[in-house]
């Protein structure tokens, strides 16, 4: 097949170059070049090998936005290579908006749009174009993409999709100085024409603010703007397109801009030379605020904040002021007692001077100001007033009653000095044990006092003016009861004493101390004995250790619990106080058996009988059992000693048996001891050269 390159180009050129003028694109228009299976014949024409050539032939076509007419909108037209002219073509549409908003003629391949469009809700439109043939309703050529896109017109103003604005700046800033940026928006395709170019422009605020064309930012323009003078700006900006010309569109927006404060302003006195008469009586408390001053700033926050000081030394003396930190007033107060008799009048000179100054505006002046402030002293009928803020007295304990412990003294502080009259608080428990002269102020006992029962007492003393009772003070009364030697010492123990069976002589059972109810300004000292009128004790002695302590001593050797189980040892102890003072004590003494090193052992057996719930008549039994049984072990024990003949240990019990050695008797023989040795190996007992002998604890 031999197609003339020019005759098939030439119908879907002239169709294209009608749809640019008829809408002014100025797009290139590629064609479709021959495919790769073409050869060029010497006369120009080209010949078509293997397959026929793909034969459609269109670039995008355009589409103006809300059209209006009364006819579809042409948008184009669609050409195969394979149409004659004859009508056996058939073209069809597919793809978005095909039959609803884009129609085609079946027979001529021209694209019409029915709809108006809107480039904002959707720019471009993606269909596929085919061409079959109308009789067999073959593909004459494949189905291919095209675009139609939606061209803008300006038919959106812009916008300030923020607005409206707030802003602040502060006060006294200099021309030039940004506030604000603001943004417009237009929906308007900014690729194509001005429609979406922006410009910029103040329609109320000036000549106080200024914005830039091009980039939206609001600047000040006049210098030196007082917030105190006006602190509020409304300021409307209009954004305009298709570059700010005639017939472009415009929308517009308010910045509400607030000049903040800056500190500009010194406070200020209500007057120049301000003067204020205060009363304050003379009765006012230290500490307690007696007047308030204020100075006034136009200034806010923390610019407005003063502090006031008192500057003269009269002043600063018997006054401190403070700032209230909600009403900025500074709070006078009493740093000492005023007295109406001494000083009438002060005179303060107070200063208020900006914690917070701004040196850019150091040109305006310094930022305080001064004040006069005159104080009257008032006269008031005071209460008595006390030689001492307390009063600490003694008296010795069991001093009869009426003894006098001292005195206190007030007086009349005013210049009438009226007479005073003393008397105690009767609702303390201290009017048991004191009075007071209601002239004199002398306070007595009114019973013998017990420093063992409560060494201090608290009483309050108040004194009145004779000619007025109701006005009174009072002070604090601290009575120390003195210690005398009337209590004896005791031994300090409530237990029995210990005494192990195996004690031998010189042997300490026990040190002891004794105890005083007393009070010694250098230390308690005891010194012990036993009681001279008795006979001399053949089981124990006493030693006194004169560090306050003593040592009771074993006198004999072996104790026996079955022999005797307790014993009593009176004791005298006497303290070294004056007069000496001395007291018998008489302390139980229980034997128990020990183990070795003096750990008892069996002190608690008759606990553990009685625990058991035995009665008397079976205890007793018991006891007649084990000391039929002892007899009988001390009786086969001697025999054996007599006999000299050892004591055969079977190796059972050599192995049951735990080795125990008493080596308490210092390595010395003692033939009366139970000295015990039960040995694991029998040759041990042959290289000892030892008769051994056992004694059966558990028998």
């Amino acid at each position: 097949m031999r197609i003339p390159s020019t005759s098939c180009l030439c119908p879907f050129l002239v169709c294209l170059c009608f749809i640019q003028r008829s809408y002014g694109t100025g797009h290139h228009v590629p064609v479709k070049v021959p495919s790769k299976n073409q050869t060029k014949l010497p006369n120009g024409e080209t010949e078509v090998h293997h397959r026929p050539k793909r034969g459609w032939i269109w670039n995008q076509f355009f589409v103006l936005e809300e059209h209006l007419g009364p006819d579809a909108q042409y948008v184009g037209k669609l050409h195969s290579n394979s149409d004659k002219g004859d009508g056996t073509v058939r073209y069809i549409l597919s793809g978005e908006g095909a039959g609803t908003i884009f129609i085609i003629d079946e027979v001529t391949g021209d694209i019409h749009a029915t709809k108006s469009l809107d480039r904002e809700r959707k720019s471009h439109y993606v269909l596929h174009a085919q061409a079959l043939d109308r009789n067999t309703e073959e593909a004459l050529e494949p189905k291919s993409e095209f675009i139609i896109k939606v061209q803008d017109i300006n038919d959106n103003a812009p916008k300030f999709p923020d607005g409206p604005f707030v802003a602040s700046v502060p006060e006294m800033s200099e021309v030039g100085t940004s506030v604000l940026q603001v943004s417009a928006s237009d929906a308007d395709d900014p690729t194509y024409g001005n429609s979406a170019r922006i410009v910029y422009s103040i329609l109320l605020g000036q000549p106080y603010f200024s914005v830039d064309p091009k980039t939206g930012i609001i600047r000040t323009a006049l210098a030196n703007m007082d917030r105190e003078a006006r602190e509020h700006y409304a300021v409307v900006v209009q954004a305009k397109d298709m570059a700010g010309q005639v017939g472009g569109l415009s929308g517009s927006t308010t910045v509400n801009i607030t000049l903040s404060d800056v500190n500009d302003n010194p406070p200020k006195f209500p007057q120049s030379t301000y003067r204020l008469n205060l009363y304050v009586p003379e009765s006012a408390q230290e500490g307690k605020p007696v007047g308030k001053i204020k100075a006034n700033d136009e200034d806010l926050g923390i610019n407005a904040d003063i502090k006031y000081s008192i500057i003269n030394s009269e002043g600063a003396n018997t006054f401190s002021i403070s700032t209230d930190r909600d009403t900025r007033e500074g709070i006078l107060s009493l740093k000492k007692s005023l007295n109406y008799e001494r000083k009438k009048t002060y005179t303060l000179h107070i200063e208020g001077v900006n914690t917070h100054t701004d040196p850019r505006f150091s040109y305006l002046g310094s930022f305080k100001d001064t004040a006069t402030l005159k104080i009257t002293v008032g006269d008031v009928d005071e209460a008595p007033v006390f030689s001492m803020d307390y009063y600490i007295l003694d008296v010795y304990e069991n001093s009869p009653s009426g003894t006098e412990v001292g005195s206190v003294t007030a007086r009349d502080p005013d210049s009438r000095n009226s007479p005073v009259r003393y008397f105690m608080d009767s609702k303390e428990d201290g009017v048991r044990y004191f009075r007071i002269d209601e002239s004199t102020g002398v306070i007595r006992t009114t019973q013998p006092l017990d420093r063992e029962d409560m060494p201090w007492h608290n009483i309050t003393v108040m004194a009145s003016e004779v000619d007025n009772p109701v006005l009174f003070s009072h002070v604090p009364v601290t009575v120390q009861v003195l210690d005398v030697n009337d209590n004896p010492p005791e031994i300090a123990t409530d237990e029995d004493v210990i005494v192990c069976e195996n004690s031998r002589p010189g042997q300490v059972i026990q040190t002891i101390t004794a105890l005083d109810m007393d009070d010694f300004a250098n230390g308690q000292r005891f010194s012990f004995a036993l009681p001279n009128q008795l006979p001399v004790n053949p089981n124990f002695t006493l030693k006194d250790n004169e560090d306050s302590s003593a040592s009771i001593i074993a006198r004999r050797r072996r104790f026996s619990q079955l022999t005797q189980e307790l014993y009593e040892l009176p004791i005298v102890v006497w303290d070294g106080g004056e007069p000496s003072l001395s007291g018998t004590s008489t302390l139980t003494l229980r034997v128990c058996p020990c183990q070795r090193h003096g750990k008892v052992r069996m002190c608690q057996g008759k606990a553990f009988l009685s625990s058991a719930g035995l009665s008397t008549g079976a205890l007793i039994a018991i006891l007649l059992c084990i000391i039929i049984l002892l007899a009988i072990v001390v009786l086969f024990i001697t025999l054996r000693r007599s006999k000299k003949e050892p004591l055969i240990i079977s190796e059972e019990d050599v192995r049951e048996n735990v080795v125990t050695y008493d080596d308490e008797g210092g390595g010395e023989e003692d033939t009366e001891a139970f000295d015990i040795i039960a040995l694991r190996n029998p040759a041990a007992a042959e290289e000892l050269n030892f008769v051994p002998y056992c004694w059966n604890e558990s028998n």
